[in-house]
């Protein structure tokens, strides 16, 4: 128990290092890339019981019951379908030996403790989930502007008769497909990696 105690005071408990490009062959997540889709690792976070693995299209959390099991569960949460947010950084303290990333996917909390030593490499996650909130947060934004854009033009269309047999259906399926371009490509980004490759510099 005092240990136990001890080791959270002094920020050891599991604490993460930072793993760089050369090793990324090396982890777990590695294995669960979509490789056939361009997806790639720009940071990842590895502890003794869990992986943090940041791609361009996803947060990959290799979930471990503890140090010394080896079972493991791999969480996958895509950026065009997870909200990111309450993106933060606990600096150490005078005893402390790590710091530690927080943020949120969803509902989902993440409290990340790290060595001390990679304090520079964790500004840089820091500043790419930040931006990939702002734009998953304008994303949304704009994709609600698009339902009522929608709703605005079929207003007008009930105070038309069509023009023509068949001329509605033809309209409908205009205004469907134009509305599934906005709704899942044109406001919905995927692909994170230039956002990744401007903040990122391990």
């Amino acid at each position: 128990m005092f240990k136990k105690l001890a080791a959270e005071a002094l920020g050891i408990s599991d604490i993460g290092i930072i793993v760089g490009p050369a090793d990324y062959s090396k982890v777990d997540a590695d294995d669960y890339l979509f490789n056939e889709d361009g997806e790639q690792i720009f940071f990842l976070i590895k502890s003794k019981k869990d992986e943090y693995c940041f791609t361009n299209l996803a947060l990959i959390h290799v979930d471990g019951d503890s140090a010394v099991s080896s079972k493991r569960s791999i969480k996958r949460y895509d950026y065009a379908s997870h909200l990111i947010s309450n993106v933060s950084i606990e600096t150490a303290g005078t005893l402390d030996m790590d710091v530690e990333l927080k943020f949120n996917v969803d509902n989902t909390v993440f409290s990340i403790d790290v060595k001390k030593a990679f304090i520079e490499q964790l500004k840089d996650i820091y500043k790419a989930l930040i931006s990939i909130g702002k734009q998953q947060r304008r994303d949304a934004v704009c994709r609600d502007n698009a339902l009522r854009a929608l709703d605005a033009t079929a207003s007008v269309h009930k105070l038309n008769i069509a023009s023509a047999e068949g001329a509605l259906a033809g309209h409908y399926g205009e205004l469907l497909a134009a509305l599934n371009t906005a709704m899942l490509e044109t406001h919905t980004k995927r692909d994170f990696s230039d956002v990744f490759t401007k903040y990122i510099h391990n």
